[in-house]
């Protein structure tokens, strides 16, 4: 039977062995899945410095950074959901993402480790409205006025802006200054710029402050 001392030693090697192995599974998945997946490594044994390799980084943060919300739901409860698969995320400038963390547990149940692959759908977003604008065709002149008996949305403005910047090969973080001024003209003049908190939506979309909103609006012309 093994000491208390022996088990402990034990327990360690197995931790170091499954972080080991995790390495290996983030370096190949960001392989494959390059550039638009980002893969992290968590050792969810030492939270203040959890992220251990991170692979595609688009997330901005580095090998020592904290543990994830996730990370601290699994280390606080064993019962924690090994897998979950597909949900809605967010990078720290605003792309939305596509998120999927899988708990690794040792022999004993604990969780030692958690592998978190985050997706930029921004750009395939983009790449799917240009393949849309390059396949669609039209048989009538348009008209002199669209109209559309559909109610504004703030969930409008993050769509419009996408296909704005698609039209120009580009995403709503690339667009140049003058193209921004431009998108916001699109979006006041759709009305949605008179919506509650639209200006706010419009800045996270754009990756920029909301007082820059507020400078394009006043200087119409682009002039700096």
């Amino acid at each position: 039977m093994k000491s208390a001392k022996s088990s402990a030693t034990g327990k360690l090697d197995e931790n170091t062995l499954l972080l080991r192995e995790g390495r290996k599974i983030v370096e190949a998945l960001g392989q494959t899945f390059a550039p638009l997946v980002e893969v992290v490594l968590h050792d969810l044994t030492d939270p203040d410095h959890a992220i251990v390799a991170i692979a595609n980084n688009l997330s901005g943060r580095e090998p020592g950074d904290a543990v994830t919300e996730m990370g601290l739901a699994r280390i606080a409860d064993p019962a924690f959901p090994e897998v979950i698969a597909n949900y809605a995320n967010r990078f720290p400038d605003g792309r939305p993402a596509k998120s999927t963390s899988i708990g690794l547990k040792n022999s004993e149940g604990e969780y030692v480790a958690a592998i978190c692959l985050n997706m930029d759908i921004s750009m395939l977003a983009a790449a799917a409205a240009s393949v849309q604008q390059l396949v669609s065709v039209s048989n009538e002149a348009p008209a002199t006025v669209s109209e559309t008996l559909a109610s504004r949305r703030l969930d409008d403005i993050r769509p419009l802006i996408a296909d704005f910047a698609a039209q120009r090969n580009t995403t709503p973080q690339g667009l140049t200054l003058a193209q921004r001024r431009e998108a916001i003209r699109l979006i006041e003049a759709r009305g949605l710029l008179d919506l509650r908190h639209a200006h706010a939506e419009v800045a996270r979309t754009l990756g920029v402050a909301r007082s820059t909103v507020y400078t394009y609006l006043s200087d119409p012309k682009g002039s700096s």
